[in-house]
Formats: structure tokens, C-alpha cells, sequence
């Protein structure tokens, strides 16, 4: 096997650019390392599952899923602002697709709403007509003089 090496070299500025060929060089053939075969068609199999329960912050949450091959089962749940707990259960599979069942439990708590006093708007004053005696058509009732 034969390998042949190019370098150019590059002289100051000013100076006529060349390539410089090196003589070829014989090595020794390339060890290839084996690797067995990886099946990109294993079966998939997994589970996880979390929780968060921060009561400082109120953020409270799980969730846990596992697949067997083309089936996926799951549910995630999380505290809502108004105190209920929304839970959805799921699955997924190549025969009946994506499906969600979403359930919440538990009893709304609202804040008490307080209203502010009502305010009556201000009755409306009309204004002076446009001009007074003595004063011509287009002058400002703003400016007497």
C-alpha cells in the first residue's frame, strides 16, 4: 500500500507560492478493528419514573412510564394553582394509537375575590360656546384678552 504525502509550504509575503511534494512513503496495512454487529431492531424495553414535591416553591409532580416493544404505558400528575391534582393516564401502540385518559381530584379552593368600591364617573361639564360678544367667530374661548 502506497501513501502519498502533499504539503504546501507558504513563504513570506512577497515571495513565490509553490506546493512542495513529498516522495511517497510505504506503510504497513491499517489494522481494522472488529465489532461485532449492533441490531438496530433490538426489542426496546424501559422504565422511569420521578417526583417532585417542592413546598416551597408548591411545585408537586410524578411521573412514571415503561415500554415493552411498541407498547408504552404512563401517567404523569401535577397540583394545579387551584388546588385540585390533574392525573393523566396513557398508552401508545401501533394498533390503536396514542390514547389519554385525564382525570382531576380532589376540591377547588378560590381565593375570596374582594371587589373595590364602585365609582361614579364625574358629571360632564360642557363647554363655552366658541365666541362671546365682541369677540370674532374663530377666536378661543382660552384666550380673553
Amino acid at each position: 500500500m502506497a501513501v502519498l504525502a502533499v504539503a504546501a509550504v507558504h513563504a513570506a509575503p512577497g515571495y513565490l507560492e509553490q506546493p512542495v511534494y513529498a516522495h511517497a512513503v510505504h506503510a504497513a496495512p491499517l489494522a481494522v478493528a472488529h465489532h461485532e454487529p449492533q441490531d438496530y431492531y433490538a426489542h426496546p424495553k424501559y422504565a422511569f419514573k420521578y417526583g417532585v414535591h417542592d413546598a416551597h416553591t408548591g411545585d408537586v409532580k410524578s411521573a412514571s412510564e415503561h415500554r415493552d416493544g411498541d407498547v408504552v404505558k404512563g401517567e404523569y400528575s401535577l397540583l394545579q394553582p387551584d388546588g385540585t391534582t390533574r392525573t393523566v393516564h396513557y398508552t401508545a401502540d401501533d394498533h390503536n394509537g396514542f390514547n389519554a385518559v385525564v382525570t382531576n381530584s380532589g376540591h377547588a379552593v378560590h381565593a375570596e375575590v374582594h371587589s373595590a368600591p364602585v365609582v361614579h364617573a364625574a358629571p360632564v361639564v360642557h363647554a363655552a360656546p366658541a365666541y362671546e360678544h365682541g369677540y370674532s367667530q374663530y377666536s378661543s374661548p382660552y384666550a380673553h384678552y
